[in-house]
């Protein structure tokens, strides 16, 4: 089948889906047992409003799964626990939870101001901000563009899919060199700055041909001309009801997972 202009190539419907669920979109199976934490399950200062639980981990327990079912954010679990980049638990591990205190949840847009999440990775934080400043260089919605890129990569640079899509926007050298078109000049991908601004422009591109939002996050995913064609894939509505939810969490100031 000949690749579509996007990231990746169509689909045919009913194909088997990709493992692209968005992490904390994804519920941990095991039931919880939960004890007040000890003063020595961790030295480290729990930020302001967390409320910490202590945590025996089971057999189907994911970080992002314990943050959705205890009202906590991923990456303070990650970063208070040392889980290191990828989250990993092992079963019979004890950790301790920051759940999130009831009178600090909510948040932007309901009122008030909304604080810009930081991630804390420091890598992972500079392809927030460059993603974030590129989108606004180029009158695409920062969150928008955000929300893409955690779905597509996890704001990581150094992923490569099996169809050869590169970097933090996932972009396929076919795509890239479409996008010079508009940037007006050579795209460098595996660069975070060119990566970035392929992306962006390519998100762009898609909303100036289709007048529907969900038609033009789905594009992104499974390509213009397939969507015309086809509509929407069922795994590709998936994709784009997940970076729909991240985006939300994004404009609440919350972490993307």
């Amino acid at each position: 089948m000949p690749r579509e202009t996007g990231p990746r190539a169509a689909r045919p419907r009913g194909a088997a889906p990709l493992p692209r669920a968005v992490a904390g979109l994804v519920l941990g199976l095991a039931a919880a047992t939960l004890v007040v934490a000890p003063a020595h399950a961790d030295h480290e200062q729990l930020p302001d409003g967390r409320r910490a639980v202590s945590y025996v981990v089971e057999p189907g327990d994911t970080a992002s799964g314990l943050a959705t079912r205890f009202h906590a954010w991923t990456a303070e679990l990650v970063a208070h626990n040392h889980l290191g980049r990828d989250g990993s638990l092992r079963v019979g591990q004890r950790i301790v939870i920051p759940v999130v205190a009831k009178g600090s949840r909510g948040g932007g847009r309901g009122g008030g101001r909304t604080t810009t999440w930081q991630h804390p990775d420091r890598d992972r934080e500079k392809v927030r901000r460059v993603i974030a400043g590129a989108a606004r260089n180029h009158g695409v919605d920062p969150q928008l563009a955000l929300a893409v890129a955690w779905q597509e990569s996890g704001w990581q640079m150094g992923v490569v899919s099996d169809a050869r899509a590169i970097g933090a926007m996932q972009v396929l050298p076919s795509t890239g060199r479409w996008m010079e078109h508009y940037a007006g000049r050579p795209l460098d991908l595996r660069t975070l700055g060119d990566n970035a601004a392929a992306g962006v422009h390519l998100l762009r591109v898609l909303a100036s041909h289709t007048d529907r939002r969900t038609h033009k996050i789905g594009a992104y995913y499974q390509g213009l001309g397939a969507v015309r064609r086809h509509g929407l894939y069922d795994e590709t509505r998936d994709y784009v009801g997940n970076v729909e939810a991240i985006k939300r969490r994004l404009e609440d100031g919350r972490p993307p997972a």
